[in-house]
């Protein structure tokens, strides 16, 4: 299996040039497209959707799940709308929030947040009118798309099978370390991946979020990967793979 990178996210911080030349000429409208959708061999029976990072679009992920050749799994890979980032001096740019800085206790944009958690509930809803139970439907993503997931998961009434999230944190960690607050969906598989030399959201970061998941969803798994920085490589891809396939078996 090749090794996947998210080169975008990974260089987070490249320089505002190289953002002005890949996005000159971006469209500030917050519509979004409609996604990839890499089908299976045979009838879908389960999905995936699962959110890019900062500055990339779906079609990368989908090479990834093309490359997995499910049977029955429909991977659906949407595009974040075009906006600026406050961390990238207020480019315009793929994004499916405001991202303000890069430890726990930055600054957070919560109304962003919630606005593309809509987005990805409405994903799912197409998902279960396309005959797909909610059970069955894992929702996942990398990094700022991962955070989104993590939230509709735990924070929203919105039921899924399970949760896939890469390389990520648990975004408005306050509401979820109060133990007055709801959480949802604290009984399903949740598979968190994390590189211990990850630049931009630090290992201990990836793991306190792990350690708060597990408060409210104890059989939370959480892989690390030696030497990883905030990318993706093949053994990850390896247990990425396994989970989808042991979660969502074959009916």
């Amino acid at each position: 299996m090749k090794v996947f990178s998210n080169p975008v996210s990974r260089n987070l911080l490249r320089s505002t040039f190289e953002y002005k030349k890949r996005f000159m000429g971006a469209s500030s409208s917050h519509n979004m497209s409609p996604p990839v959708k890499v089908q299976p061999k045979e009838k879908a029976t389960a999905s995936l959707i699962f959110l890019h990072g900062l500055g990339d679009t779906g079609h990368g992920w989908a090479e990834q799940f093309r490359d997995f050749s499910f049977k029955h799994i429909r991977c659906v890979c949407p595009h974040a709308p075009q906006k600026p980032v406050s961390l990238n001096g207020g480019m315009i740019m793929p994004s499916w929030f405001d991202i303000r800085g890069l430890d726990p206790g930055s600054a957070e944009d919560e109304q962003g947040i919630k606005d593309s958690s809509r987005e990805l509930q409405q994903l799912i809803a197409k998902e279960i009118s396309d005959g797909i139970p909610a059970e069955r439907i894992i929702i996942g993503g990398f990094s700022q798309g991962g955070a989104v997931a993590l939230y509709t998961a735990f924070g929203t009434d919105t039921k899924v099978g399970g949760v896939l999230a890469l390389s990520t944190w648990l975004p408005m960690n306050k509401y979820f370390t109060n133990p007055t607050n709801t959480k949802y969906n604290t009984n399903i598989p949740v598979l968190q991946c994390h590189g211990t030399s990850d630049p931009l959201v630090s290992f201990r970061w990836g793991h306190a979020t792990n350690e708060i998941i597990k408060t409210f969803n104890p059989t939370a798994q959480f892989k690390s990967y030696s030497n990883l920085g905030h990318s993706s490589c093949a053994s990850e891809m390896e247990d990425v793979k396994q989970f989808l396939q042991d979660v969502l078996k074959d009916s």
